[in-house]
């Protein structure tokens, strides 16, 4: 299920951005959705200045590290102009701190470039609520002209419209509630309008104080109000959100003008998705575990049957090999190259059998069973590969689970690199730091492009991080600072328990 798509299908988007292809992947997400967007590219502060003072835009949708042109600048800007526009800036891997600056400073939302699944829905979002601010404004204005038409307009806006003001003492009082209140709360405007209290009563003791420091925080920066929290209301639960501006008064008092919406339906959209999430989450770990019983039956049958058919041939050939006559010589030399093929043979049954189900993993541990494929690897590949562990490992028993997944994600990204990546080197590292396991895996390769991540059958990087989400870690694999693919993960040693991060490291320790 779905958020409702806005009823106009064009959609006026203001792309900030240097150019290159990512405009494009990002108005193609709402072609996909089903809108006809008509778009506009600029990438310096003239350009955006004079796009936003003559032309009419939804969103403004804003990349990260525009040289000379920086989301903080952009909304600088905007707020010179006065301008109240949905502004969602699109970051990418490294950015994060800057992306929360943005949001400090008045940016809708935060996507990254890599995971724009949000994209549409964000902006769907955000559209609709700057078409309520735009509505409750325009009501507002409305009102110096004809209080009787004010309150006919707003009386059909979505949700309650208020007035809230705090006096000089502190005491909160609706000095305005719309019809809508009724409609929202099943109160009268009249009930709210002679006590606050019963609004504030109203909401869930958790969010009653989130609301409060909300607003106190809005009194003393005079920002805007964006709250979202549970009300009790007809015995029922509901959750709402709460946008307003403040204006302050010579005498002292704090007027809040806003709107009150209720937002259960897509609260509880959002908990089917991650409910949805988190059994498709059990499902996975389900599979997983079905994959590594069936792989160690496998395992199993070919060291214990396979392995001792090949080594009752060995044995046969070589009791008939000594018995053969010395001429002619072929037969001698026929019967080596036979006991040849047949180690060769054994050779392979038992390294199908150590990728299948590792006996080195249990009997020695996880950095020695990584040392064994990094071995097998460069033996099989002829690619250089090396590993390196930290000795701070020794000693550290983890859960069966998460060595076996570190394992199989070693294995995995191995794989990969030797399908796709066309490399020299590969190095592999593996620590363990401040309560976290922390594996690195880097090549000289080609590197990977963001389109490689987002292919729809990119199921070995889909499969990594599924694997690193079930054990409660984080994930991340981006080009290297001199070329090839940097893969980093870092999970707790114990699921479940929280951990400090680490603080980062350069990559090139890793080689």
């Amino acid at each position: 299920m779905s958020a409702p798509k806005l009823k106009d299908p064009s959609l006026n988007l203001l792309l900030v951005d240097s150019g290159g292809d990512g405009p494009t992947l990002l108005v193609d997400r709402f072609r996909e959705a089903g809108y006809t967007p008509v778009w506009h590219r600029v990438g310096d502060t003239a350009t955006l200045r004079d796009a936003l003072t003559t032309q009419t835009w939804d969103a403004v949708l804003c990349a990260h590290g525009i040289p000379g042109l920086t989301a903080l600048a952009a909304l600088r800007l905007m707020r010179d102009l006065k301008l109240d526009l949905p502004f969602l800036v699109i970051s990418t891997t490294g950015e994060e701190k800057a992306a929360i600056r943005a949001m400090k400073s008045g940016a809708h939302d935060c996507l990254a470039r890599d995971h724009l699944e949000r994209l549409v829905p964000a902006v769907e979002r955000e559209v609709r609520e700057a078409r309520h601010r735009a509505d409750l404004r325009a009501a507002l204005a409305m009102l110096h002209d004809s209080e009787s038409h004010f309150r006919t307009l707003a009386s059909n806006l979505p949700g309650m419209v208020f007035q809230l003001v705090r006096h000089s003492d502190g005491e909160m009082r609706f000095m305005y509630v719309s019809e809508g209140c009724q409609k929202l709360f099943g109160w009268k405007q009249h009930d709210l309008m002679e006590s606050s209290e019963r609004f504030f009563g109203a909401v869930e003791q958790d969010d009653s104080l989130r609301l409060k420091k909300a607003l106190a925080e809005s009194a003393s920066r005079h920002a805007a109000l964006n709250w979202e929290g549970r009300i009790r209301s007809r015995n029922q639960m509901r959750w709402i959100n709460i946008h307003s501006l403040p204006h302050a008064t010579p005498e002292g008092e704090l007027h809040w003008h806003g709107i009150v919406t209720d937002i259960t339906r897509s609260k509880d959209i959002e908990g089917e998705l991650r409910r949805s999430r988190e059994q498709l989450s059990e499902l996975s770990s389900y599979l997983e575990g079905a994959k590594e019983e069936e792989r160690e039956r496998i395992a199993r049958d070919i060291h214990d049957e396979l392995g001792s058919l090949l080594v009752a041939i060995k044995i046969e050939t070589a009791l008939l090999a000594s018995k053969l006559p010395v001429t002619p010589a072929g037969l001698k030399q026929k019967a080596a190259s036979i006991e040849t093929l047949l180690d060769q043979a054994m050779g392979t049954a038992s390294r199908v059998a150590r990728e299948l189900r590792p006996g080195i993993l249990k009997e020695f541990g996880l950095p020695e069973a990584i040392k064994c494929q990094v071995e097998d690897f460069a033996q099989r590949t002829g690619v250089a590969c090396r590993a390196q562990t930290d000795d701070g490992l020794d000693g550290v028993e983890l859960e069966e689970r998460t060595s076996l997944a570190l394992f199989r994600i070693v294995q995995e990204a191995l794989t990969n690199i030797a399908k796709h990546a066309h490399a020299s080197l590969v190095a592999v590292r593996l620590t363990r730091e401040k309560g976290n396991i922390v594996l690195e895996i880097r090549d000289n390769g080609r590197g990977i492009l963001e389109t490689d991540m987002a292919k729809p059958k990119s199921f070995g990087l889909r499969g990594i991080r599924e694997r690193i989400h079930s054990l409660g870690g984080e994930f991340s694999v981006a080009a290297g600072e001199h070329g090839g693919t940097h893969l980093a993960l870092r999970i707790p040693e114990r699921p479940g328990v929280d951990t400090a991060p680490a603080e980062e490291e350069p990559q090139q320790r890793l080689f």
